[in-house]
Parts: structure tokens; C-alpha cells; sequence
């Protein structure tokens, strides 16, 4: 199938998409638990636990290695931007997040002494590596169930 609608007609897409749903309905179900109200939010937020991009990038390369092979080309490449993907959430995204959380503080303080408006950083960027290796297990795990059963 050579048009766009053939996407969906693959175990590739379908294991990049559960991964990723599957770690976002984890982070609502968990925010339900947590705080007793269904906060949709969760669905589209980053960080968290598990890492969504990591389970969205491994579901893929996972994917494409076991269809195509792990010596493939195109499983190469999944394999080695799924390593960059994980790495940034880990790493890049997670320091602009602490950076967030230091800017907070400052601006907590600065308000006690002064009136200004509030706004508030994001400080849930990133994830720790804990985070992407969970995200990365079920992302590999969602493929394994996809393709073995497509």
C-alpha cells in the first residue's frame, strides 16, 4: 500500500502509538490515584513516569528490528535516534527542568518582598533515567505483543 492510510497498516505504527498511549494512560491513572480527580492533562503532558518518548521510540525501533531485522538499515536508524530521544529526555529536557525549578524558587522568594505578576515555569520537562529505562521496557514489550501477534 503505497498511500499515507497504509501507515495504519503496520505493526511499526501501531507499536509506536501503544507504547506511547499505554505511558500517558499510565501518568493519568496514576494522577487519579494520586489526587482523586481525572486530570486530562496527563494525556499530553511530558515527564513523568514512565517516559512516553521512550516508550513511543523503543515501541518503534523494536518494531522495525524484529520485522525487518536488527541488522537492517532502517532498524540502525530507529535504534540510533531512539538512543538520542532517551537521551535528551534524560538529560537536555530534564536539566532545562531543574533549571525551571531553580527560576521558581527565585521567583517565590522575590514575590514575598515584592508584588508582581506570577508566572510560573514548567519544571516537569524531562525525566529521570529511571523514568526512560521503564519507558523503554514497555515500549519494547508493546512491540514484542504487537508484532507477535500481527
Amino acid at each position: 500500500m503505497n498511500s499515507f492510510f497504509g501507515l495504519f497498516h503496520t505493526p511499526w505504527f501501531w507499536s509506536a502509538l501503544a507504547g506511547w498511549t499505554i505511558a500517558q494512560s499510565i501518568k493519568l491513572i496514576a494522577g487519579l490515584i494520586r489526587t482523586g480527580s481525572l486530570d486530562l492533562s496527563y494525556l499530553v503532558s511530558t515527564g513523568g513516569m514512565p517516559s512516553a518518548h521512550s516508550a513511543m521510540v523503543s515501541g518503534l525501533a523494536t518494531a522495525l528490528g524484529l520485522t525487518e531485522g536488527f541488522d537492517s538499515p532502517i532498524a540502525v536508524v530507529a535504534v540510533v535516534m531512539a538512543g538520542i530521544t532517551m537521551f535528551d529526555a534524560a538529560g537536555v529536557r530534564n536539566a532545562a527542568g531543574h533549571q525551571a525549578r531553580i527560576l521558581n524558587k527565585l521567583l517565590d522568594e522575590l514575590f514575598r518582598e515584592h508584588r508582581l505578576n506570577e508566572e510560573r515555569l514548567k519544571e516537569l520537562l524531562g525525566h529521570t533515567r529511571l523514568e526512560v529505562s521503564v519507558g523503554m521496557l514497555l515500549g519494547i514489550a508493546v512491540a514484542i505483543l504487537i508484532v507477535g501477534t500481527w
